[in-house]
């Protein structure tokens, strides 16, 4: 039997959470587990898997997802709207703050060391990303066939990412059709999940909400507050200006964010550096440096690109307020959604376990993922070894960022341990051959 918290316990545990989730969805997953349902019993094992497993088909943060839906469990849409919005709130905080220090001071010879310092960092994290997943998801060569494929595509042929997404997943419904055994196309049985506090509420929580009217409200409610910012700046600013256009761009993105913060950067570091101009490749790398260091989940790092687009291309409005407005327009068509997937699915959540050819379909997408982080650690790499373009290879870099992949890999150095070290060399680095080298040329301030 699991106890049944006040909102306002749940209200400060969410807080809680939103502060110290550090170590990506891996992490803050394991402080949910350990949380919720072995320390303070307030949602069950089994609940809590089931709704992973249905928060890693979605696009978006999982880990933010699978927050709102205990807080939906706990005390209804409140509960979920609470957990969420505090989940995020911490890290867009802090990041904003990060941001405009970045920005203001990111020049400063110290501070430009430290930048310099957390790129192959961040390199050799996404290098162990590419690992991480691969391992999870290349499990025959169907997987392995769909993950090369996907790496040529974004990678010689610029194939936009959406598009690739949409392959995959019709090459896996069609694989769960005719190969169910090579596709992983087996229906999920649930297991005897245990009747919890909470399962007396059911009614309240599942049946109700399944219905129809539930879901066209649910859908009209979300499906408006996710467009009404962007619909408010293009008519006050103009269809033209920045604040429509990241609307536009990031609402687009948050459908394909399959796979996590990795799978997404690639295209958004394409279309936000080569087609808006709204920051540059060096910049892309301090902003993932940035939000690996700061609690939430690591697509935070979208807010860093609003914020230096707005700060870019203000318009007729003051840099500052440009910049915040933009990374309050990213924060927001990204993280909105997640509430949609969530309070449209949940009633549903076992149903759609259950269904082989979606889970087919989305196992296909994981393996392109695969192809696509790859894609991504290449690019850092190309842009962190090699800043100026056809320059000399930046060897302390390599040797930096292999350094961090082993101390990552071979070690399991805590991420942030990690992070602070390189940073702290890059530093050290600087402040003894700055003037000789020309360091801070091409660092993208």
């Amino acid at each position: 039997m699991t106890a049944t918290p006040t909102f306002r316990e749940a209200l400060r545990f969410w807080l809680k959470l939103g502060c110290i989730s550090f170590g990506g969805p891996t992490g803050q997953i394991a402080i949910m587990q350990h949380e919720l349902v072995e320390k303070k019993r307030w949602i069950d094992q089994d609940r809590l898997l089931h709704a992973l497993n249905y928060c890693m088909l979605l696009p978006g943060p999982e880990a933010q997802q699978l927050a709102i839906y205990c807080g939906w469990r706990l005390h209804g849409i409140r509960g979920g709207i609470a957990a969420g919005v505090l989940f995020v709130l911490p890290s867009a905080v802090l990041l904003w703050g990060l941001s405009y220090v970045y920005v203001t001071w990111g020049a400063v010879p110290a501070i430009a060391g430290i930048f310099y310092g957390l790129k192959p960092a961040v390199m050799a994290v996404v290098a162990a990303a590419v690992l991480r997943i691969g391992k999870k998801a290349l499990r025959n060569g169907w997987g392995w066939g769909i993950a090369a494929a996907a790496f040529v595509l974004i990678f010689f042929l610029h194939t936009p990412f959406p598009l690739i997404i949409a392959a995959a997943a019709g090459v896996g419904f069609l694989g769960g059709r005719f190969w169910p055994d090579q596709f992983g196309a087996k229906v999920a049985v649930a297991g005897n999940t245990t009747r919890d506090g909470i399962e007396g509420r059911e009614s309240a929580l599942g049946t109700t909400r399944s219905t129809l009217v539930y879901s066209a409200k649910v859908t009209g409610v979300c499906g408006a507050l996710w467009v009404l910012p962007t619909v408010l700046a293009g008519c006050g600013q103009g269809w033209d200006g920045v604040l429509a256009r990241e609307g536009i761009f990031f609402s687009k993105a948050a459908l394909v964010t399959f796979g996590g913060a990795y799978a997404v950067l690639p295209y958004v570091g394409q279309q936000a550096v080569d087609v808006h101009h709204w920051l540059s490749a060096p910049q892309m790398l301090d902003g993932l440096g940035l939000a690996e260091t700061t609690p939430g989940p690591l697509i935070m790092v979208l807010q860093f690109v609003g914020f230096l687009g707005g700060w870019h291309q203000p318009g007729a409005l003051p840099r500052l307020l440009a910049a915040t407005l933009g990374a309050a327009m990213t924060t927001w068509t990204t993280f909105v959604p997640c509430f949609l997937w969530i309070f449209l699915g949940a009633p549903h959540l076992e149903r759609l376990r259950r269904v082989r050819l979606l889970n087919a379909a989305l196992g296909a997408v994981t393996a392109a993922v695969v192809g696509v982080v790859l894609n991504l650690a290449v690019w850092f790499g190309l842009h962190t070894l090699r800043p100026d373009a056809g320059g000399a290879v930046d060897w302390f870099a390599a040797g930096l960022a292999v350094a961090a992949f082993i101390a990552l890999q071979r070690f399991k150095v805590n991420l942030i341990a990690v992070i602070a070290a390189s940073g702290a060399v890059g530093l050290l680095w600087a402040g003894g051959v700055w003037r000789e080298t020309g360091l801070g040329t091409g660092m993208g301030f």
